[in-house]
């Protein structure tokens, strides 16, 4: 079947309006490329933004490189966050409704509010000297095609599997401590448990070497797509789960832990309700 990019974005809107699944775009339509899917996911920010969103920052996906093999998925992505999706933790404990969301998935992460510009340039201390604050996160993720199963290009253009951002207590990036944080991100633990007990553990180096150096994967490529805005300051950043993404479910609560000093965990709590 012939590619046809704006029925392909109609049928991602429309999956995502109602919380539905569709076969990959793939599927029907093989040739459908990564640059496919950014083509087809810019059409969706631009008509979501017509409609009153308004984007707040960045999510990146398939960071981290040891869950490439289970998903099928060799490279990272990017996508919009938008004020309506992302949810600030009070007193590092949240609570989110997943009716929502298709396949809802967890994924502990530690997230970025620019203050700066960031270069495309490998330098962790540069893109902390360009970071007002780091926070723990949760993204919920999640997937519009049966059994998470998709090629790179499909879920690119499904919103980048985005689904909501819960931001935890942020720890301000000074003079004082960045250097330290440059050091401590790529081999800081971070372990993610539910109702108490431990499911996984993860590293900081898991996500491109370190989740400051996921931003510069970033920068580099937002510079290669003309159409994509510069990351700029004032915008929030996650940068990719350090652990597997974990299938979440209502009643559930999941906790996560982070090895760096003054970096205050998070707790999550899923509402019982079902549609």
């Amino acid at each position: 079947m012939a590619k046809d990019l704006t029925s392909i974005a109609d049928r991602l809107i429309a999956a995502y309006d109602t919380a539905t699944t569709l076969k990959p775009i793939t599927a029907d339509a093989p040739d459908f490329s990564v640059a496919d899917g950014y083509t087809v996911l810019a059409d969706i920010e631009a008509r979501r933004r017509a409609q009153g969103w308004h984007s707040v920052g960045r999510k990146i996906g398939f960071t981290n490189r040891t869950i490439w093999p289970r998903y099928g998925v060799h490279q990272p992505m990017w996508a919009h966050v938008w004020s309506h999706t992302v949810h600030v933790a009070k007193d590092g404990r949240a609570t989110l409704d997943l009716n929502p969301f298709v396949q809802p998935r967890i994924e502990p992460e530690v997230v970025f509010k620019l203050k700066a510009p960031v270069s495309p340039v490998d330098d962790a201390l540069a893109v902390l000297a360009a970071t007002e604050w780091i926070a723990p996160g949760f993204e919920i993720v999640q997937s519009h095609f049966p059994d998470w199963k998709f090629t790179a290009a499909d879920c690119t253009a499904a919103f980048g599997l985005h689904g909501a951002l819960v931001v935890g207590a942020p720890l301000m990036v000074t003079e004082q401590n960045r250097t330290a944080l440059a050091a401590t991100l790529p081999v800081c633990a971070v372990t993610l448990s539910r109702g108490g007990t431990m499911v996984d553990l993860g590293v900081g180096a898991n996500v491109l070497d370190s989740p400051a150096l996921a931003l510069t994967h970033l920068a580099r490529l937002i510079a290669d797509q003309p159409q994509a805005p510069k990351l700029a300051a004032g915008e929030i950043v996650t940068t990719g789960t350090i652990t597997d993404a974990w299938p979440v479910a209502p009643g559930e609560t999941w906790s996560s832990d982070y090895s760096v000093p003054g970096l205050r965990g998070l707790a999550l709590q899923f509402s019982e309700t079902m549609r």
